[in-house]
């Protein structure tokens, strides 16, 4: 995953991909730091800027993750159920 920073010269606004999400973009996605790092994600310093469409993709990602480990979680208890039974 890989955020987008843009620049503006005169009336064109240019968009590329950044070196990674701004620790305020991290913080209105509800994440810190180290647990962005511990998740995989690139996090650059020096960016001071916050852009609405990498909050998003953040909060984005963080569902899919939450879902992932609900799933997780239920094999895991239908697992012990049958050990159970067994």
């Amino acid at each position: 995953m890989e955020p987008i920073v843009k620049r503006r010269k005169e009336l064109v606004e240019y968009v590329r991909k950044g070196r990674g999400f701004s620790r305020n973009e991290l913080k209105e996605a509800g994440l810190t730091v180290a647990e962005a790092k511990r998740l995989g994600l690139r996090v650059d310093p020096r960016r001071r800027s916050t852009h609405p469409e990498n909050v998003k993709m953040l909060k984005q990602f963080m569902k899919r993750l939450k879902k992932e480990e609900e799933k997780a979680k239920m094999k895991l208890e239908a697992i012990k159920a049958e050990r159970e039974k067994s």
